[in-house]
């Protein structure tokens, strides 16, 4: 039977649980959440709940062997770059601020305590059920000049490697990407050399996180 997880029962974890079921029948649904409460809210058919922090049940269960078909990041953290982080075989990677010298080369920028990097097209709060089409805006009806993730891979910044995941769309407001995605990345990481620009970017919005090796 084909899975999808998804990491986190808050919100918008709980959109995606309710609308991934109506469009997937018979796709058994795994969902993440270390609140109890907020996983009871995901309960019914054809779904299994697990109450763990969502990062380490990614890095204690995802294996290539056993990987879901989707993964669908709802937490709020960057879960592809906590995910690397938590990963034996990288020992000395860790979280480093997101240079300023990005932030020209993207749209609204805004960043958090931690360094990571938000960007979006939008200056404007989207609705949450947006089908995320090629090319045009749905709200302002006016063309992208670039959808995010191929603008953040495009970045260059001396001593850093930008690596950008794409989330895929699997329903109206619903993002993913599929474990080999993650895989990828920690090969690329393993075989870099630099310090990285690590994102996850839709068409519209993005969040990237520095890693490096730094003391």
């Amino acid at each position: 039977m084909k899975e999808t997880w998804i990491i986190g029962s808050g919100r918008f974890g709980l959109l995606a649980l309710e609308r991934l079921a109506k469009i997937r029948s018979g796709h058994h649904i795994v969902v993440v959440d270390a609140d109890r409460e907020n996983l009871s809210r995901g309960a019914g058919a054809d779904r299994t709940l697990e109450q763990m922090d969502g990062v380490e049940f990614l890095n204690q269960r995802l294996r290539p062997a056993t990987a879901p078909e989707w993964i669908i990041p709802a937490l709020p953290v960057h879960l592809a770059a906590q995910w690397c982080l938590a990963r034996q075989g990288l020992q000395g990677l860790r979280q480093i601020a997101v240079p300023a010298d990005v932030d020209p080369d993207v749209p609204n920028p805004a960043r958090d305590p931690a360094g990571n990097l938000y960007t979006s097209h939008a200056d404007f709060i989207c609705p949450d059920d947006c089908v995320e089409s090629a090319g045009i805006c749905t709200v302002t009806q006016k063309r992208r000049t670039a959808d995010m993730f191929e603008l953040l891979g495009r970045i260059r910044l001396s001593g850093f490697q930008s690596l950008v995941i794409r989330s895929h769309q699997l329903g109206p407001g619903v993002g993913g990407y599929r474990p080999r995605q993650l895989f990828n990345l920690l090969e690329q990481i393993k075989e870099g050399g630099k310090d990285f620009l690590l994102s996850t970017a839709c068409r519209c919005h993005g969040v990237m996180t520095g890693l490096g090796y730094r003391n």
